[in-house]
């Protein structure tokens, strides 16, 4: 199979990635992996808010078709979809996932045979669903699989909620960030994602992320290749405060930051306990969402998305 793009990863030693490796696996020992701080020794298999110990676990892996065009392609994204997840958001349309031991404990060997698995598939990219408190455990995996041929750009697909020390080791590493943008207030993080510092954090990481990537850069075949890509869901009833995180991105980040304003939102997780939000969304709220995104200065939304809903 020949692939014409050289990933972010190929540019640097393969010791070097091998190092961060093996500090970001001995810092699970005291882990403050992610904003959590919850300072157990994962390394025993000691587990608290993300129900994650010494390895990572892996719910699926395959070639998706549902994600942003200029991830999927004709072949599809290779998603790696890892279990647990350091938020508990109360809508959250993966809670099987995200909030229940689903899937199977796997090893660095086996997340590193599930990317070479998913390169001969023909995927575009390797993408890591939900990475923010397996990083370690990724990074453990990557020089394995760069050993077994290994050459695609990676995808990292965050909620946001994110360490620095995370982020410093995947620098150069990483070729597309993806993060969701949920909150903007600590009201509403710590309401619906039960973490009152998400939407500080959020800020925080996004732009490092930016700085470390830039713009999305897509290639002549619609194919990203390296850059930022945010995700921001619009909610009931404004919640989601898409007119401040709009502004918060044209103004901070850049107004050519690609943004996909998503308009999929459903009941789901344990919503019937939030009236506010116990409903899907409705076309009118979307169409303001777009408006609103557009008149804070952002400049480069997902076509596809807004179609969807039209």
């Amino acid at each position: 199979m020949k692939i014409m793009f050289d990933p972010a990863y190929l540019q640097l030693p393969l010791e070097e990635i091998e190092r961060r490796a093996r500090e970001a696996v001995a810092s699970l020992a005291d882990c403050h992996v992610c904003p959590r701080n919850c300072a157990i020794n994962r390394l025993e298999n000691k587990t608290a808010v993300c129900k994650t110990g010494r390895y990572a676990r892996v719910a699926s892996f395959f070639p998706h078709f549902g994600e942003e065009d200029c991830l999927r392609g004709w072949n599809g994204s290779g998603t790696i979809f890892f279990s647990m997840c350091n938020l508990r958001c109360v809508f959250c349309q993966n809670y099987d996932i995200s909030q229940m031991e689903a899937g199977i404990l796997a090893s660095a060997e086996t997340i590193a045979e599930m990317m070479i698995h998913l390169q001969k598939k023909g995927c575009h990219n390797i993408n890591f669903v939900t990475p923010e408190h397996v990083v370690p455990q990724i990074l453990e995996a990557l020089p394995i699989a760069i050993r077994n041929g290994l050459r695609l750009p990676i995808v990292y697909n965050t909620s946001a909620y994110d360490s620095m020390d995370s982020l410093r080791w995947m620098d150069g590493i990483v070729d597309i960030y993806m993060p969701d943008f949920k909150f903007f207030t600590e009201e509403h993080s710590k309401i619906y994602s039960k973490a009152k510092d998400y939407a500080d954090v959020a800020r925080r990481t996004i732009q490092e992320m930016h700085r470390q990537v830039g713009e999305l850069v897509i290639d002549h075949t619609g194919l990203a290749k390296r850059g930022l890509l945010i995700r921001h869901l619009v909610m009931p009833g404004g919640v989601a405060e898409t007119e401040e995180v709009a502004r918060f991105i044209a103004i901070h980040i850049s107004p050519n930051t690609y943004v996909n304003v998503m308009g999929q939102y459903y009941p789901a997780g344990k919503t019937e306990k939030y009236p506010e939000i116990h409903r899907k969304i409705n076309g009118q709220e979307f169409l303001d969402a777009i408006r609103i995104a557009r008149a804070a200065g952002l400049k480069r939304l997902d076509q596809r998305s807004i179609d969807s809903m039209q």
